[in-house]
Formats: structure tokens, sequence, C-alpha cells
């Protein structure tokens, strides 16, 4: 059985100590300060990125730094854009597309473990 992660009382996440890498085509992420219980991401998103649409069991809270977004949730589709926020339960569908080129924070509870798995351009 593998030993589940150990995380240091306080975390800190200087500025380049963060590299950016690419998710996936149009969307690159910076995994900044987290622990098991919670876990910060900044995300850059190219004009036209798409999300697929997918849920997933951590509460999620968005935060439109920059930029404008549309953003699925359930039932609703509505536009974000700087000094926005939702709140998404797990669990529930949703989905994001970049309007303009944006900023996005997204912070995950419990923190999202294959965030942290090692990625293949490393």
């Amino acid at each position: 059985m593998e030993k589940p992660p150990s995380f240091p009382d306080i975390m800190r996440v200087a500025a380049g100590d963060a590299a950016p890498f690419e998710a996936e085509p149009g969307l690159e992420r910076r995994v900044l300060a987290h622990n098991q219980r919670m876990m910060l991401v900044e995300h850059h998103m190219s004009v036209g990125w798409a999300g697929a649409r997918h849920s997933h069991p951590h509460d999620q809270l968005v935060y439109v730094v920059e930029g404008r977004i549309r953003f699925s949730c359930g039932p609703e589709t509505f536009e974000m854009s700087r000094g926005d926020s939702v709140l998404v339960r797990g669990g529930i569908e949703h989905q994001a597309w970049a309007l303009e080129p944006s900023i996005v924070l997204d912070v995950f509870t419990p923190y999202r473990e294959e965030y942290l798995a090692p990625r293949q351009d490393t």
C-alpha cells in the first residue's frame, strides 16, 4: 500500500518556484500552495480554449483575475470577467471557454492529487 503524501504545516510558494506547464493545448497551469485539504492553481487560458465538460469530487472555487470566460455549470451558462467568482460543489458537471486571453485562480478542496503526478515534459 502506497503511503499518502505528507505536507508541511506551512507551504510557501515563491513566484519563481511554480513553473508553468501546458496542461493541454491552450491551457497553461501553475500549481501553487497546497496541502491535503486545499490547493491553489493558476490557469492561463488562450483565447478560444475550451475545456471538456467534466466533474470531479473536489469543491472548486473559480476567480477570474484577468480576461473573460464563459462558464457552464449544471443547467446554467454565464460569462465571467475580472473580479467574478463562482463556487462549484464537487460532483457537478461544468465546463469553461476562454472568450479572451484569461488568467483564472482555482481553489480545490481537497487537493487534486493528479495535479501533482509527474509530468511527461519534465
